[in-house]
């Protein structure tokens, strides 16, 4: 996962408050940072974006694949 395919998924998923998240929420499991802070690190985006479904209960179902773009026809 790039981090633009994290930016599309934060937003097909939360809508308008995923920028609040991804800024304001604490993700114990990327060191107990917000999302954000993560990825400034050095994070991987999808380590990121998992431990963000896991602490907002995202189904597994809607985890995987997320902000990817459609293949060109």
């Amino acid at each position: 996962m790039r981090h633009s395919e994290f930016e599309r998924a934060v937003d097909d998923e939360f809508g308008a408050g995923g920028s609040a998240l991804v800024a304001d929420l604490v993700l114990t499991a990327v060191g107990g940072r917000t999302a954000r802070e993560a990825l400034a690190a050095g994070v991987a985006p999808r380590e990121v974006w998992l431990a963000l479904c896991a602490e907002t209960d995202v189904p597994v179902s809607r985890r995987h694949g997320a902000g990817r773009l459609d293949p060109r026809r």
